[in-house]
């Protein structure tokens, strides 16, 4: 049987027919009142977790708070008590610890006053607040998912739809599985399976980036060339990101897959207990090559498409791909010219990834159909 997905294109007839109606339409559509709203606790103690991601400083391309408001206020009509919530980031920039990441989502304008809801970084303050999970899968046998996420009753996911260096593509499974770690989970994840490869140039821009001062240059037959300390190493990869010559690779040949695979065993364990209380809406608006834990946002890759929600994140994140594959590209993406279609442009713009062996596992361990009936609303 499909499930259901509900679309919003972004085409504006009226003013009533703005983006923060189509939220409301696509809220009422995929039936978050009754996802969230009190029942078996009472109204006092029914939490709903709104997972978002504030957006790495110098980035402009997540999802504005103005939207999730919106969506908050939704929450809140249903009589459930919202608030925000993230973890700590495992490189270290400006969302590494508690205290600096809610300074940035506040500096993003997820303030409460904006959300009208609280902010809560849901690892604590050092990403120390977590617990085990059972899962019994493939990787992991349990994970660790983040306090502030574990303990609230119901959780809306909200993602930004984009690319990613090392996943393919990141939507409401990537959201779940890093977004609902702390940093010991998000090392879980990424593994520690980078080299250097002969594309080197000695450059030294993953030097500078790395947060546990793994890299180092040494000197080489031609000029300089970056070492690695495998025993420092945490498997960040933000080397990946800022490396422009692939002179960072991965060690075993399916290692794309095994971290997709990774990181939807996470995506399995955040959603534990909170079976029948769970609604995913992806905008797919601004759909950069880069995560929003990039300090930058990339031109985009194709037109604004439109916001979707439903019940299922493996359905919707399908039906996201989908729609990215069909969309013109805006420029020339990998050997496909511009305004072209019908492919995996997250592939053809990180050729090693397999971004869409996320839903094809999350399928298979029982999250999810890829098959899906798009319901425009």
């Amino acid at each position: 049987m499909a499930e259901k997905v509900y679309f919003a294109k972004l085409t504006v007839k009226n003013p009533a027919d703005n983006k923060l109606a189509k939220i409301r339409r696509l809220c009422k559509a995929a039936g978050l009142e009754d996802k969230v709203k009190p029942f078996e606790v009472s109204a006092e103690d029914q939490l709903c977790a709104i997972k978002v991601h504030f957006g790495e400083r110098g980035n402009d391309t997540y999802v504005h708070p103005t939207f999730v408001r919106e969506v908050v206020d939704q929450v809140r009509a249903s009589g459930a008590k919202p608030y925000l919530t993230d973890t700590c980031t495992l490189y270290k920039a400006f969302r590494h610890n508690g205290a600096d990441h809610l300074e940035t989502a506040y500096l993003h304008g997820f303030t409460p006053y904006v959300v009208n809801a609280p902010v809560v970084i849901a690892d604590g303050v050092l990403s120390h607040a977590w617990r085990e999970v059972e899962v019994n899968l493939k990787h992991f046998k349990s994970v660790k998912i983040a306090d502030g996420i574990l303990s609230a009753n119901a959780m809306v996911v909200i993602s930004h739809f984009k690319g990613h260096a090392f996943g393919g593509f990141g939507g409401a499974l990537k959201n779940l599985a890093m977004g609902c770690a702390p940093q010991e989970g998000k090392i879980d994840q990424h593994g520690r399976n980078i080299n250097i490869t002969d594309n080197c140039i000695g450059c030294g821009q993953c030097v500078k980036i790395c947060p546990r001062q793994a890299l180092s240059l040494v000197k080489a037959e031609k000029g300089r060339r970056c070492v690695i300390n495998k025993e420092l190493c945490f498997g960040c990869y933000e080397c990946m990101s800022v490396c422009k010559n692939g002179g960072i690779g991965i060690d075993m040949p399916n290692e794309y897959e095994d971290f997709s695979e990774r990181m939807v065993e996470y995506a399995y364990g955040s959603l534990k207990g909170k079976e029948g209380r769970l609604l995913f809406i992806n905008f797919l608006m601004n759909i950069t090559p880069q995560c929003d834990c990039a300090g930058w946002s990339d031109p985009t890759m194709v037109p604004d498409i439109g916001i979707l929600a439903s019940t299922d994140p493996v359905a919707l994140d399908t039906a996201c791909f989908d729609l990215v594959s069909e969309t013109p590209s805006l420029r020339a993406i990998g050997d496909h010219e511009c305004h072209s279609t019908g492919y995996d442009k997250f592939q053809a713009e990180h050729p090693q990834t397999r971004g869409y062996h996320q839903v094809e596992y999350a399928e298979s361990i029982g999250m999810g159909s890829r098959t899906y009936e798009l319901v425009n609303v």
